[in-house]
């Protein structure tokens, strides 16, 4: 491409086509992928390597994300908003405009690419570290690809980790694809995070993502990128939900109770109001939970000690992954979530003990 096919590229601006990513454990949309689009040119992959090669990588990057959070006027509710952008002009001054353009980035996933290498995790930390305070999550690409990928997910720790298409395609007929869906998604739920398979483009492929329990997908079999909302098929959302209530069996929605959730503010007055085996979950502004406290005023940070756990995962999964927290940790009660990552209720580990011990 040459610079002046780029200059008329980039004059006639950047669209975003949306592609929905499903919750495969209750067969809706759980939120969306913002892909760019440009009308009457080549690929985004040529057009990103051209900007790169004569020195508008940045305005371009700058360009598409402006486009992208547009489209969060559009957004459902309970969906969230998936953006892709480069570590290396993430916080880039133009870059920086668009996200300041922004007060809340709440219900945004901010999805690195792997098209520049990351020289520096420390680096990178700063900015990401204020993307998240102002309620956006991180979203990690292609993992299973290689080495450079599982530094991400060790470095990072993101909200989500985006399988490799190839891992995906023709997973149903390669048993070693499938060992290694299964180490990632063990790996996800230590750190809490979920995994995202992309490229799902066959009814066997999406059979084994949901046996193997992983929480969301996308691909051309589930929707294709284009303007504006799309729906599911309603046809398939049906057949997603009966394949995930046959492999499920009960998940932690039929164990769940509530626990006050307070704000940050409201910490140091709650000594006296709880009772003796009580806690309350402390949330930030978009009502995601960061720790939990006791009556004596002890906390437990969620994150670190592995206590937050999705709404619809299995009694049989959740009782797996609690036992295999700290001995400090083995037996407080699990914070559950939403697909959006908000604060939901709790789980005691003693009503699990029993779920388990009824159904054997």
């Amino acid at each position: 491409m040459s610079p002046e096919a780029l200059d008329r590229l980039l004059a006639g601006g950047v669209v975003s086509h949306l592609q929905p990513v499903v919750d495969l454990a209750r067969g809706n949309i759980a939120g969306y992928e913002a892909l760019a689009r440009f009308p009457g040119g080549p690929g985004p992959f040529e057009v990103f390597a051209a900007a790169r090669t004569y020195g508008r990588g940045v305005e371009l990057e700058a360009a598409t994300l402006g486009a992208a959070l547009a489209a969060r006027r559009e957004m459902p509710p309970n969906t969230f908003l998936s953006v892709n952008i480069g570590p290396d002009v993430i916080d880039a001054p133009a870059v920086q405009a668009v996200w300041d353009s922004h007060r809340s980035l709440a219900g945004v996933v901010i999805e690195l690419t792997e098209q520049v290498r990351i020289e520096s995790y420390a680096a990178l930390d700063p900015v990401l570290s204020d993307l998240r305070s102002r309620g956006a999550m991180i979203a990690v690409d292609d993992a299973g690809a290689g080495y450079a990928g599982l530094q991400h997910l060790l470095a990072l720790r993101p909200h989500f980790i985006k399988l490799d298409r190839e891992l995906v395609a023709g997973l149903d007929r390669d048993e070693a694809k499938r060992a290694l869906v299964e180490v990632l998604g063990s790996f996800a739920g230590r750190v809490d995070a979920w995994v995202i398979a992309e490229g799902v483009e066959t009814a066997a492929e999406l059979d084994v993502l949901v046996d193997l329990r992983v929480p969301l997908a996308q691909g051309y079999l589930l929707g294709r990128p284009a303007p504006g909302i799309q729906s599911l098929d309603p046809d398939l959302a049906l057949s997603i939900a009966g394949r995930a209530t046959t492999r499920s069996g009960s998940t932690l929605r039929t164990l769940l109770e509530l626990a006050p959730a307070i704000g940050r503010d409201t910490v140091h007055g709650l000594r006296g109001r709880l009772g003796i085996g009580e806690i309350a979950v402390v949330v930030d502004g978009h009502g995601r939970p960061e720790r939990t406290v006791d009556a004596e005023g002890r906390t437990h940070a969620v994150r670190e000690s592995g206590l937050r756990i999705n709404l619809d995962t299995s009694i049989v999964d959740a009782a797996q992954r609690a036992i295999v927290r700290a001995p400090a940790t083995r037996f407080q009660p699990l914070i559950c979530t939403d697909t959006a990552g908000r604060y939901v209720g709790i789980v005691r580990v003693e009503r699990l003990i029993d779920a388990l011990s009824r159904a054997h």
